[in-house]
């Protein structure tokens, strides 16, 4: 076998490597583009009285149905599995008075957010694409275009808006279920007074610590509905197509909200000062 017959394979890698590239630069690119005219129109047609509020009301309504549901049903396990592994810690190390601080505050600045990303992105993304990727294999996208509507004002704008509502709103039912999971084991089992528990929730947790929660909700919601919305404008091949999309679409979110937490998270730690009790 000859040396330039061995290396095919070599060059097949690279150009494949090579091409994957290219794609993710021209997807990341895409979505920017995608992110700020949607962003736009909605500030725009907000300033000119065309923004479609029926439209995005409809649309928070809808994703509510979709995804309060599992949300709490997440919440609530989750806020007991953090209950359980603290208390437990703190029990061993003789800190229990401090569970409630340690508890509540894992789930604000974390817990919430990150269970209300698995959502947005899981479902109300997937919702969103699919129903945007059959309006697109069935050229209703096209035909506003030919009708000189803007598919970026009339479909993705309002979706996006409500998306962002609705993940604050979800942030908080989240929070709210998982920290008074917390308390109700922790207060219910004997473990600790309501009082301390209390007590050392609101000694160690800050008014930043709710923004944070909240500002991570906001752009947790925001990606998800521009992944989603970039998916589904792109579906491609009928109903398999809409499928490929809405799967490529949750994957992608989940692992743009996961580096975009830590970011976040590392952020907040460096340029807010910690209350010391």
């Amino acid at each position: 076998m000859s040396a330039s017959t061995r290396s095919v394979p070599g060059v097949a890698l690279v150009s494949d490597l090579k091409g994957r590239a290219q794609t993710g630069i021209t997807t990341t690119g895409a979505m920017i583009i995608l992110a700020v005219e949607a962003t736009r129109a909605i500030f725009v047609d907000i300033a000119k009285r065309k923004f479609s509020w029926q439209e995005a009301l409809f649309q928070a309504w809808f994703m509510t149905k979709v995804s309060l549901l599992p949300t709490i049903l997440v919440a609530i396990p989750f806020g007991v599995i953090v209950s359980v592994q603290i208390g437990g810690i703190a029990n061993q190390i003789g800190a229990i008075s401090f569970s409630g601080a340690v508890n509540g505050i894992g789930v604000l600045r974390q817990g919430a957010p990150l269970v209300t990303s698995l959502m947005i992105a899981g479902a109300v993304g997937s919702a969103l694409c699919s129903d945007i990727g059959a309006r697109t294999v069935r050229e209703e996208v096209d035909a506003l275009r030919v009708m000189g509507i803007n598919p970026v004002n009339r479909l993705v704008a309002p979706r996006l808006f409500a998306a962002i509502v609705v993940a604050l709103l979800l942030n908080v039912i989240v929070a709210v279920t998982a920290i008074a999971t917390g308390y109700f084991l922790n207060v219910g089992g004997g473990n600790v007074s309501s009082g301390t528990y209390l007590n050392s929730f609101i000694s160690f947790s800050q008014v930043t610590d709710l923004l944070l929660a909240e500002m991570k909700a906001a752009i947790f919601g925001f990606i998800a509905t521009i992944v989603a919305a970039h998916k589904g404008l792109n579906a491609k091949g009928g109903p398999k197509g809409v499928a490929d999309a809405v799967n490529q679409a949750v994957v992608l979110s989940f692992i743009l909200l996961s580096v975009v937490n830590v970011a976040l998270t590392q952020a907040y730690v460096m340029l807010v000062p910690q209350r010391i009790a």
